[in-house]
């Protein structure tokens, strides 16, 4: 039953991201028409900043409080209370690097981008701290009617400033006007009376010292590329390069992370039986890499497509960025899935050790990669880290859940068979459509299809069945 519960929770979260992705495109589709590719890179650079000081002064408020076997008012209060006190540390941080950031990027004009962007990240950080009760409870209605709220108000206030001729400020608006609503959203459905205490802190400051450095590492380890690239090359190339990598990220973030995300609760349950935890991983990895491997080569296979129909033909040079982009979004479900286990297994420390040697490796392979062959050069760095990581990612699990390697593989080879068929299959079918006249749409709708069914097919020739009811969901070997 927990099974069927944590996929029923997660189906509130999955229609909640796939809302807000779908308004993020509509979101995009009108400003990718109407601005420049510079006004994104502007944003970007400025958003890598912001994000970064967030993740420095983060507090897991919501992480620490549903790992407890108990939660009362104080604990809330004194969520709340570093919650406001992280807020001011962030507004003081931000204003204070706003000036010299500019300076280095030689650009005036990041400094009120950046101090705009900081509230939204201020009053995010007052989210209601009583949402904990639906975590806990694997419900995330609340949650999907609160971001799905939020996202399209912060699209209405985009569109405005849009036609008001605000132009990249249009993007900072969204930013800022969904966070305040998603705030405020979680005190209509968690009602909580503010209060100022931390008698609780110590049920925070062990996880806080682990989870923080690890969010700290992991900011850097996402925004180091945008911050080196943003410092030397024109800012419509890293605009180019920011909205390809935005792209990427929608199987990742709109799909499968969400559906991910109440397994930290689930494993929790569980966490006393570590051969029962390691089951319920496999099968949680096996399904995130069913949708995962089809999506991002997919994406792969016909980039040119996806950013004629989405952005424009402007944005026709971010397509071989989109190309090798979503292919170094392979592994990220298993790191998605090691943060759940990791947080409800009660080790922040290893989720902070596998985002420092990511930052290491990332670094001197970004750079270096940067430094031969510019913006090309980054991302088959970050294709390389992609498939170093990956590997430490199977190593990890072997020495946490004692899961060995031929294990991990038996569990994912027939996904990585079907995966290969389909890239044959798709490649194929476009050399077929190459020098015909097709609309773009039509090719897309065309070839979609005839990679999942490929796809569909290999899998179920190899036996691989979906198991649907009675409690439990999951794929499993049927010879």
């Amino acid at each position: 039953m927990l099974a069927f519960a944590t996929l029923r929770g997660a189906s509130w979260l999955i229609f909640s991201r796939l809302f807000g992705r779908v308004v993020d495109f509509v979101n995009l589709l009108i400003l990718a028409r109407l601005l420049v590719p510079a006004d994104f890179g502007v944003t970007a650079l400025a958003m890598a900043l912001v994000l970064i000081i967030d993740s420095i002064l983060e507090v897991p408020v919501t992480q620490a409080l549903v790992r407890l076997p108990t939660i009362d008012k104080q604990h809330l209060d004194t969520g709340f209370t570093l919650a406001v006190l992280r807020g001011i540390a962030v507004a003081a941080l931000t204003i204070g690097c706003a000036w010299p950031y500019s300076w280095i990027n030689g650009d005036p004009e990041l400094v009120p981008v950046v101090c705009i962007l900081a509230i939204g990240t201020v009053v995010k950080g007052l989210y209601s701290p009583a949402m904990v009760y639906f975590a806990r409870n694997i419900d995330f209605r609340p949650t999907f009617i609160a971001e799905t709220t939020s996202k399209v108000c912060g699209l209405i206030a985009a569109i405005v400033i849009v036609y008001t001729e605000g132009g990249y400020w249009a993007l900072v608006a969204n930013y800022v006007v969904a966070a305040s609503v998603t705030t405020m959203m979680s005190y209509v459905f968690a009602r909580y009376r503010p209060a100022f205490s931390l008698r609780r802190l110590g049920d925070f400051a062990g996880f806080m010292g682990w989870f923080t450095a690890s969010q700290v590492v992991s900011a850097l380890n996402w925004q180091y590329d945008r911050l080196m690239i943003g410092a030397y090359v024109p800012k419509a190339l890293l605009g180019r390069y920011t909205v390809a990598n935005d792209v990427s990220l929608i199987p990742t973030q709109s799909f499968i992370g969400p559906a991910l995300q109440p397994l930290m609760s689930a494993f929790s349950k569980m966490s006393s039986d570590r051969v029962r935890v390691g089951q319920a991983f496999l099968k949680a990895i096996r399904i995130a890499m069913l949708i995962c491997v089809p999506a991002t080569l997919g994406i792969a296979l016909t980039a040119d497509l996806v950013t004629n129909l989405l952005l424009g033909p402007k944005w026709a040079e971010a397509a071989p960025y989109l190309a090798l982009l979503s292919i170094s979004m392979l592994p990220v479900p298993y790191f998605q899935t090691l943060i759940s286990l990791s947080l409800a297994l009660d080790r922040p420390d290893l989720l902070f050790r596998i985002n420092l040697i990511d930052f290491i490796l990332r670094t001197i392979a970004v750079t270096t990669g940067f430094y031969f062959f510019s913006i090309e050069g980054v991302i088959y760095a970050r294709l390389l880290m992609a498939a170093v990581m990956g590997a430490y990612y199977v190593f990890q699990l072997r020495q946490l859940l004692n899961l060995g390697f031929r294990r991990q593989i038996r569990n994912l080879w027939k996904v990585a068979v079907a995966g290969a068929v389909m890239v044959v299959a798709v490649y194929w079918l476009r050399m077929q459509f190459a020098g015909l006249e097709i609309p773009d749409f039509l090719e897309m709708v065309l070839i979609a299809g005839f990679g999942a069914a490929a796809y569909g097919a290999t899998l179920l020739a190899l036996g691989l069945r979906l198991k649907l009811g009675g409690g439990r969901f999951e794929l499993f070997d049927a010879r």
